[in-house]
């Protein structure tokens, strides 16, 4: 009061500002307009301000202060915290729910106050709100299980993937051989299908095989992780660099998962990745059925089947298959490496940087985001992928040097065109060197026409010819014009 007295005293008796008042108390220029708004309303000036004790003063701006009434029905903060986790649910709503039941209840103030109160002494300090089927928190564990090498007796660390819901902390716990974004993919898909379906939001670690470049602001998601996120219908958002605040829910997923899971399994024996995890699956289990005392005996299971189940987006039908990115550039033949294999491109994309997403059954290419070919996967090294119509006219016709479009050619010419043709075309063993003098022969009949053709081709015939060289000297020469 004795600060509300002075705000009072420098703006109405010493005519000072509201920022200089505030700076002269050393509160904000907002505390300052509502306390001086507060006086108006109540019908005060500065004489009758001075003439009141700070208790008078105290009741004209607020009013008499409410007696505690021990007899009132006390709400229940437990139900209250579970509530608030379903979406669109809040401490206002709750508390008209209350005061249905209960007409002659708190008011809400003291309802929150209650809530608050329950909150600090179970230490729940609800950092962040988290809505129901909105995030799903990720991580490894820094502690790792071992499986048994058989024959050497070796120890193999493996790594230990925790997955986590915010709402109800449901949590998915599998061991996997690497951190590479393989796993990474493959343990999101076994996640996804543990809860039956998606989080809005997947919060990872700044971990290489899922943030390609970590930054405070716009982080840069890892090609294959986002792809298998918009699959899914989700969004990436990972934890800023060094602020495990952000990710508190899997850190405590994590050290639960560690006291719960890993210290069970330190005096057994795993010999494969698979025994490890059908167990580890036994104790995720376990764990989520565990009666949680300061939601009063609630466990993870029920908590998620009550408010977090339903909120969760379905899972597509359609199966996701991984995929790698990489940037190449097309060779001079039109064609990029990838591997030991060679795959076409649009022949005017020669020289230019492309884009590559691959499957394990197709490779894709892509320029400046658009998709200009696709092609089966291929396993043989040293080998080409084609596709004919990446390539240019004069390379397809050769590439396409048919005897049968050059025979079509010549039976439109005449029976001795066509004669001379299947001669030319028996005359050589080798399939390039037959078709080079065929394509010869018919570039002569589109220079001098048909009729001159078929008669040079006649004569040539008639002495034996099997070349198409006495008939390209014949028309060149108008020796067919001569009788």
């Amino acid at each position: 009061m004795r600060d509300i007295r002075q705000i009072l005293r420098l703006r109405w008796d010493a005519k000072k500002s509201v920022r200089e008042t505030a700076a002269s108390v050393g509160l904000s220029t907002g505390v300052v307009g509502k306390c001086t708004a507060r006086a108006k309303a109540a019908g005060l000036d500065w004489p009758a301000v001075e003439a009141l004790g700070d208790d008078a003063l105290e009741r004209k701006l607020y009013g008499e202060k409410a007696s505690p009434d021990a007899a009132r029905p006390e709400p229940d903060p437990a139900r209250m915290h579970i509530e608030l986790k379903r979406d669109g649910v809040t401490l206002e709503l709750l508390h008209i729910e209350y005061l249905a039941q209960h007409p002659q209840g708190l008011q809400y103030t003291a309802f929150c106050e209650r809530y608050r109160a329950w909150k600090r002494r179970h230490r729940l300090t609800m950092r962040q709100g988290h809505k129901a089927g909105e995030k799903m928190f990720v991580d490894f564990s820094g502690k790792r299980p071992m499986i048994t090498d058989r024959v050497t007796g070796e120890q193999i660390a493996v790594e230990l993937f925790v997955a986590v819901l915010g709402a109800s902390s449901y949590t998915f716990v599998e061991a996997a051989r690497t951190q590479r974004v393989e796993d990474w993919v493959r343990l999101h898909d076994h996640a996804v299908s543990y809860f039956g379906g998606v989080a809005e939001v997947w919060v990872p670690d700044c971990l290489k095989s899922g943030v390609t470049r970590a930054d405070w602001y716009e982080p840069t998601i890892q090609r294959t992780y986002r792809d298998q996120a918009q699959h899914y219908g989700a969004v990436v958002i990972p934890a800023r660099p060094r602020r495990p605040r952000d990710k508190a829910k899997v850190e405590v997923a994590v050290q639960v998962a560690q006291r719960w899971i890993l210290a069970r399994l330190r005096h057994e024996t795993f010999f494969t990745l698979e025994d490890l995890n059908e167990r580890i699956r036994v104790l995720c289990d376990a764990l989520n059925a565990r009666p949680r005392r300061h939601l009063g005996g609630v466990s993870r299971r029920e908590l998620f089947e009550r408010i977090e189940r339903a909120a969760l987006a379905r899972v597509p039908e359609a199966t996701y298959e991984p995929r790698s990115w990489k940037s190449v550039r097309a060779n001079a033949d039109y064609h990029v490496q990838i591997g030991w294999h060679w795959y076409s491109v649009p022949y005017a994309l020669a020289h230019e940087e492309l884009e590559v997403c691959l499957t394990a059954t197709t490779v894709e290419l892509l320029h400046r985001g658009t998709r200009v070919a696709a092609h089966v996967r291929s396993a043989v090294e040293g080998g080409f992928t084609t596709d004919a119509a990446h390539r240019p006219a004069n390379h397809r016709a050769w590439a396409e040097r048919d005897p049968g479009g050059l025979l079509a050619w010549a039976e439109q010419s005449g029976p001795n065109t066509t004669s001379m043709m299947k001669r030319i075309l028996e005359s050589n063993i080798h399939r390039d060197q037959t078709w080079r003098s065929g394509r010869a022969l018919m570039r002569m009949g589109e220079t001098y026409g048909a009729a001159r053709t078929e008669v040079a081709c006649e004569r040539a015939l008639r002495h034996g010819a099997r070349s198409y060289k006495p008939i390209e000297r014949m028309l060149r020469l108008e020796l067919d014009l001569r009788p």
